[in-house]
């Protein structure tokens, strides 16, 4: 990426001028937005300890991986999916099931097949089902546009998650899976807190590279011409239809690792993980952070996973209450968004 040196030079004068830089930051929300989270970030990091943190870092690198992706379809291609749960879920119990060991999963009553297969030879295979499943419903979505398009994709979280609930041969249900592994290379194991922590982000600076390489291409340009006025870019000869599926495999693929990587940290799973709320979430991470930006989903992931933990700490409110709280303040940020700044925090593009 070409580092804009005048720009650099414009930041380094405001810096010396306190005044200069908060007028600026007024009139730049992106500026003012990306400064406050990340300093909400450090400051939480240091009031909870290096332990938590390290934790927080996990779960915002995970859901990081499935924002990107989510906005490669909503943000730079214009289709809004509800439905990128189910990758997420396909990406799960692949990882579950072909991770599984199993010699513990045959003491268990309801003993479904495992293979104890290694975790780096299995993210492949979630990635891989996850984008077969997608060509699969994407062949029937392309024909849908605007709302429908938004049904259809929620008809998908809906049908996914009944699979992961009733295919019990399978999935063993509402029991979920026990024991996943977790990675591990030449008998090292990723048990710590910490070495997960750097194997997500390693996979979140992949992710977050492909999609760069994406946005910044011609077929990125094509994308971005298919969400402004997809009848007009078919005029010129390109098959947007194309372009929509090629864009909505790469973004499930991405999902399913997010997916197995999820399942293997958490070393257990069950169909509540993925219902349809939790593609809502992911859906109001891309909205919060801004469409059609990569900066944008890393900072709604951040945004979101501060707000989801750090609700758990107010006293006075009860515990049993703090789930119902988070969706209530979400709720009312995107609402305030939808009002005051549509295209999120840092966004490109307005839903």
């Amino acid at each position: 990426m070409p580092v804009d040196m005048q720009r650099i030079r414009e930041l380094a004068e405001l810096a010396r001028n306190p005044g200069d830089l908060a007028r600026y930051a007024r009139r730049n929300i992106e500026f003012w937005a990306s400064l406050l989270i990340i300093g909400w970030a450090i400051a939480f990091m240091f009031w909870q300890g290096a332990g938590f943190a390290v934790i927080i870092g996990t779960v915002f690198a995970i859901w990081a991986i499935l924002a990107v992706s989510l906005n490669l379809v909503v943000g730079f291609t214009g289709l809004l999916s509800v439905g990128h749960v189910g990758f997420f879920g396909i990406g799960a119990y692949t990882m579950a099931i072909l991770t599984s060991d199993p010699a513990y999963e045959q003491l268990r009553t309801e003993a479904i097949p495992t293979f104890g297969w290694p975790f780096f030879a299995v993210l492949p295979i979630c990635a891989l089902l996850a984008g077969l499943a997608a060509i699969l419903v994407g062949v029937v979505f392309n024909r849908f546009r605007d709302d429908i398009f938004v049904l259809a994709s929620f008809g998908f979280a809906i049908i996914a998650f009944n699979v992961f609930l009733n295919l019990r041969p399978v999935t063993r249900g509402a029991f979920g899976i026990h024991e996943i592994a977790r990675p591990q290379v030449a008998g090292w194991v990723f048990d710590g807190e910490l070495e997960f922590l750097l194997l997500c982000l390693v996979f979140l600076a992949v992710v977050m590279l492909i999609s760069w390489f994406i946005v910044s291409s011609s077929f990125g340009r094509v994308l971005t011409a298919i969400r402004e006025d997809e009848q007009a870019i078919e005029v010129f000869g390109y098959q947007a239809t194309h372009y929509k599926l090629a864009v909505w495999v790469i973004s499930a693929m991405m999902a399913g690792i997010a997916g197995g990587l999820f399942a293997s940290w958490t070393t257990f799973i069950d169909p509540n993980s993925f219902i349809l709320l939790e593609s809502v979430l992911v859906v109001s991470i891309v909205i919060l952070g801004g469409l059609a930006t990569i900066w944008g989903s890393l900072l709604g992931a951040m945004a979101f996973v501060l707000l989801e933990e750090g609700m758990r700490f107010i006293p006075f409110l009860p515990t049993e209450y703090i789930g119902q709280a988070r969706q209530a303040v979400l709720g009312i940020l995107l609402v305030l968004l939808m009002l005051f700044r549509p295209q999120g925090l840092v966004g490109r593009y307005r839903l």
